[in-house]
């Protein structure tokens, strides 16, 4: 009863504000290149480390840049508790670009996070909300690649995400898997501009080890741009469709350090 509660408020608020018109639309194909890796420091922290390299037209040009590092504790076996820094790089992009038509925009972040998993039949089920606090960088003359003004505005995420063993009951190593999740992103004290984006993705992935996977999948993203269109002051939603590539790859400094004693 829950879960059906919670998935009929995430498409009412998704068809809310996608239903809101007149609006503008701006497609794009991207190429997500994604590194992620959680590195034990003992039992229960790790440190998460993350790189993503985004492309427009799959790889010819930028698109963003996300550079990110924080921390994560196991508070128990299915619970976890993290927080960090991220550093965002937006650049000119698409028939109505966010940053800049000639220089790139830059944006801080930090954020806190709550994760949490289970299982439903053979399926295995990771929850995780994400606060995120923004300090988005306004540019000065265009010849300046620094920011002139900094805008801040804070939102919340939540993230579904489901790993599917193709070869037995539970994923092994050296087996297959289908990957799918589903991300809600929400404006925090914007009336007029709550709805912010919303990810979808789905395809395969390869299991080497446990801290070991790659995978595969075509990704829709569908986002509203904070600003309108500066001429018609219509609002902006990028349809974005493509592929993201991600490598998850963990190391156990603390296994390495027990072993070096």
């Amino acid at each position: 009863m829950k879960r059906c509660l919670l998935l009929h408020t995430f498409l009412l608020l998704t068809f809310t504000a996608w239903s809101q018109a007149p609006r503008i639309t701006d497609h794009n194909a991207i190429g997500w290149w994604v590194y992620m890796g959680d590195h034990s420091l003992n039992k229960r922290l790790k440190l998460h480390t993350e790189y993503q390299w985004r492309r427009i037209n799959f790889v010819q040009h930028w698109q963003q840049a996300l550079a990110r590092v924080g921390l994560l504790y196991d508070v128990r076996k299915n619970l976890s508790v993290g927080g960090g820094y991220t550093h965002f790089t937006t650049y000119p992009y698409g028939k109505h670009p966010v940053a800049d038509q000639e220089v790139p925009t830059y944006e801080h972040r930090l954020y806190e996070d709550v994760q949490w998993s289970g299982s439903l039949a053979a399926a295995e089920l990771q929850h995780r909300i994400r606060l995120e606090q923004r300090w988005m960088g306004e540019p000065g003359h265009k010849s300046q690649s620094g920011m002139e003004s900094w805008e801040y505005a804070s939102r919340i995420r939540y993230q579904l995400e489901i790993q599917y063993p193709l070869q037995g009951k539970t994923l092994e190593d050296q087996e297959f898997y289908l990957t799918a999740l589903d991300e809600l992103f929400l404006n925090l004290g914007q009336d007029d501009n709550v709805y912010n984006q919303n990810r979808l993705l789905g395809g395969l992935g390869y299991q080497f080890t446990k801290d070991f996977q790659v995978e595969l999948g075509y990704l829709h993203q569908i986002s509203r741009h904070t600003d309108p269109d500066p001429v018609s002051q219509r609002p902006v939603y990028e349809i974005n469709r493509g592929f993201r590539l991600t490598l998850q790859y963990n190391l156990n400094f603390a296994k390495t350090q027990l072993e070096n004693k």
